[in-house]
């Protein structure tokens, strides 16, 4: 008895085309975190994922438009892990600390990650036009914790007095500083400070 051979799947156009952006993303990433954004070339982005200089140029025809899909695809990184915390599920203090606790992990974990905030690093200091996506992003952060704060308050879970957008941009700004002192101290152990910024939040926060 012969056992047929299952032949794969041929692969689409377009099943080919996000893998070699997702390749091309990840090798810029790692150039980033390892080396500064003026190491990502179209040409060291290519070698390292092993295509060409000229489809790293077709795909994001500049570097702007580069950093932007980065930039896009490291958020969406990070809002798989809240994702994956259903801290829709969970009371609004427990959200919070959930928000927290999932960003600082990922941090620890996520060497893309840190390219992020090099790169926010180097928007700032240059003055560039790409500090508005940075912004964009952070301010998107600032109102789903903003909107976690509000519904801990309705639950009455977190105390009442608490100015709900101040305590957000706190948590943000929190989480900002860490991450850029991790680029200054890249062995900097995150696990105490996890544990005391949920710890201190926590008694911050309760009523």
């Amino acid at each position: 008895m012969t056992t047929a051979l299952k032949v794969p799947a041929r692969r689409t156009q377009t099943d080919r085309r996000q893998q070699s952006e997702a390749e091309l993303l990840r090798a810029a990433a790692e150039l980033i975190a390892e080396q500064g954004v003026a190491a990502a070339t179209f040409e060291n982005i290519g070698a390292r994922a092993g295509y060409s200089r000229g489809l790293a140029t077709q795909r994001f025809g500049s570097k702007h438009g580069l950093i932007e899909a980065l930039i896009a695809r490291l958020q969406a990184r990070l809002q798989a892990q809240m994702d994956d915390r259903r801290l829709d599920q969970m009371n609004g203090l427990e959200a919070v600390l959930g928000f927290v606790d999932a960003f600082l992990t990922t941090l620890s974990q996520d060497g893309e990650l840190r390219a992020y905030f090099v790169m926010m690093a180097g928007a700032v200091g240059d003055m560039s036009d790409l500090r508005a996506p940075f912004a964009a992003a952070h301010k998107e952060a600032e109102q789903r914790l903003e909107a976690m704060v509000l519904r801990g308050q309705a639950e009455g879970v977190i105390r009442p007095g608490l100015d709900a957008d101040a305590a957000a941009l706190m948590v943000g700004s929190l989480l900002l500083g860490v991450s850029t002192q991790l680029l200054i101290d890249p062995g900097m152990d995150l696990e105490p400070i996890r544990r005391t910024s949920l710890a201190t939040l926590r008694v911050s926060f309760a009523p």
